[in-house]
């Protein structure tokens, strides 16, 4: 990938502390890369952040895949455009010097599944996630055979989640596991968004990981 695949895409890059792990935070619908970094911030603000802005527009609204309906994805979209986000970030890897550091994906919602997405079809670029509200975004279809040994994931989800349904989440987490991949699912009570108590999960998950 040359330098154009990471200049020619709109995104926020933070170098952050020496030897740090680096955040790709992924927006959910609506958001963009500057919003987004205050999320990496509460979870840890010495890390890197390297933050894409999705490049599907719904009704003006950013997002990383299109969809059909309400909670119905384009699934040939996801499986597009989560290669291009492994190829972004392979570019960004040797463009901003991010060889030997950590990349953990951090999405919310629609940002949360294309991490997760990109994790299942690409783990040699992206094998860390942490999904607050994602589900299951490949449809009736499954998500690939290629082992995950080694990809590790946190699922965070409201049990009462209208928008990424539980039975949804729970399929993901049993396909996730079911491909080798290790899996720290977290529910709670409520609906679609981000509690403080989900917030000291990931920061704890992120720090025995660092």
């Amino acid at each position: 990938m040359s330098a154009p695949a990471v200049t020619g895409w709109p995104h926020l890059h933070r170098p952050g502390a020496v030897g740090s792990p680096v955040l790709l935070m992924l927006h959910g619908t609506g958001g963009d890369e500057q919003g987004v970094v205050a999320l990496a911030d509460a979870l840890d603000p010495a890390a890197g952040v390297l933050a894409p802005r999705g490049r599907v527009q719904e009704q003006g609204m950013n997002r990383w895949f299109r969809r059909l309906a309400e909670g119905v994805f384009d699934v040939d979209d996801v499986v597009a455009r989560a290669g291009e986000l492994a190829g972004f970030l392979e570019a960004a890897r040797e463009h901003y010097g991010l060889a030997g550091r950590p990349v953990v994906a951090v999405g919310f919602s629609n940002g949360a599944n294309i991490g997760l997405a990109t994790a299942a079809l690409h783990p040699e670029a992206l094998d860390r996630v942490v999904a607050f509200s994602g589900m299951y975004p490949f449809g009736d279809r499954d998500a690939g055979a290629e082992r995950l040994t080694g990809t590790e994931v946190l699922l965070l989800n409201g049990r009462a989640d209208p928008m990424a349904p539980l039975d949804s989440a729970t399929r993901l987490a049993r396909t996730l596991r079911r491909r080798g991949a290790q899996v720290d699912q977290r529910l709670r009570e409520g609906g679609h968004g981000i509690t403080a108590e989900e917030l000291a999960a990931a920061r704890a998950w992120l720090a025995a990981r660092a």
